[in-house]
């Protein structure tokens, strides 16, 4: 199948064509979507439809979008849907993370609880939605381990890895990561649907 990705990040695209192996996968830019989408919706998954029916409607294909962030117990779940804006500005990951450090600076290990949610959305050429989403638990670290990934990445300590996302190699992310996660029951869903 071939899928538009409504998403003009690059690191983002990689983990979608890597989880996503035998689709052809193309990013909106590449498909000619060039359009400013603006994400004013109040949950992970409103999100991703804003962004998938933009995509598919205005080319009349599949297109696939994904929001996600990350969700700091001690922050009463913020950012949340802010995650890519935490600082004021979008995609701004050093200041994001800055930021976030900031705001757990007096906070405890065993008070750093996090996870990173994800919601994907599909909208087919027909019109049909399809949506899954995915959890990852884990915590905060009081700074940042690892170069790998991206956003929040350095700075979340995964239960299931027992180390940072800034550290574990793409294979060993995309293996428990929320959008992997959201991607892979998202995979299932369509299996059975005729495309």
């Amino acid at each position: 199948m071939k899928i538009v990705v409504a998403s003009g990040n690059k690191a983002k695209l990689r983990e979608i064509a890597q989880i996503f192996r035998g689709h052809e996968i193309l990013s909106m830019q590449d498909a000619g979507f060039t359009e400013d989408i603006e994400e004013n919706g109040a949950t992970f998954e409103e999100n991703a439809l804003i962004k998938a029916r933009a995509v598919s409607r205005a080319l009349g294909v599949n297109a696939l979008a994904d929001d996600s962030g990350i969700c700091v117990e001690a922050l009463d779940g913020a950012p949340g849907v802010y995650s890519a804006r935490f600082c004021g500005r979008h995609g701004d990951d050093a200041a994001n993370n800055a930021l976030m450090l900031e705001k757990l600076k007096n906070v405890p290990q065993n008070q750093r609880r996090a996870y990173f949610e994800s919601c994907v959305a599909l909208c087919l050429s027909d019109g049909r939605e399809i949506t899954a989403s995915g959890r990852t638990y884990g915590r905060i670290l009081e700074q940042e381990e690892g170069e790998g990934g991206f956003g929040y990445d350095p700075l979340f300590y995964s239960d299931e890895l027992g180390m940072s996302f800034g550290v574990a190699s793409a294979e060993q992310k995309n293996a428990v990561s929320h959008r992997g996660k959201a991607l892979a029951a998202l995979a299932e869903k369509i299996k059975g649907i005729e495309l």
